[in-house]
C-alpha cells in the first residue's frame, strides 16, 4: 500500500474513532445524543483542503465525506441540528473567506443536514 493511500486508511480510522467517542462521550442519561462542536470541528478538519484551496474534491468515500456522513448521523434530531448548526456557522466565521466551500461539502457528499449552511441562516428556528 502507497504512502498516500496509508495516510487515507489512517485519516478514516482516526474519523470513525474521534466520531464513535463524541458519541460515547455526548449520550446523555436519555440516551440523546448532544452535538459537540469540538468534535463537528474535528470533523470539518477532514475537508481542511477542500474548504482552503478546493482540491482535492470531495467525492462519496472519501475522508472529508466519511466526515460528512458522521456529521449527518449527529444531526439526527431537531435538538442536535441546532447544535450542529451553530457550531458550523461558528466555523464558517473562522474560515469566512472560504465559507462557500463548507458550505458545498454537503451537496458533493451527498448528504443533507436538515438546514443550509449559510452565515444568514437562523439556528434557532430548524425544525421548529
Amino acid at each position: 500500500m502507497g504512502s498516500n493511500a496509508k495516510n487515507i486508511v489512517v485519516a478514516i480510522l482516526v474519523i470513525k474513532l474521534v466520531s464513535w467517542s463524541a458519541f460515547v462521550d455526548s449520550t446523555t442519561a436519555s440516551g440523546m445524543v448532544v452535538a459537540d462542536c469540538t468534535t463537528i470541528t474535528a470533523l470539518i478538519s477532514a475537508c481542511s483542503s477542500f474548504v482552503t484551496y478546493g482540491l482535492p474534491d470531495p467525492v462519496p468515500g472519501s475522508p472529508c465525506c466519511i466526515a460528512m456522513t458522521s456529521l449527518n448521523s449527529m444531526a439526527d434530531t431537531s435538538d442536535n441540528r441546532r447544535g450542529v448548526c451553530r457550531c458550523l456557522m461558528d466555523l464558517i466565521t473562522t474560515y469566512n473567506p472560504n465559507a462557500t466551500a463548507i458550505a458545498t461539502l454537503p451537496g458533493f457528499c451527498g448528504v443533507s443536514l436538515g438546514f443550509t449552511i449559510d452565515p444568514n441562516t437562523d439556528c434557532e428556528y430548524i425544525d421548529s
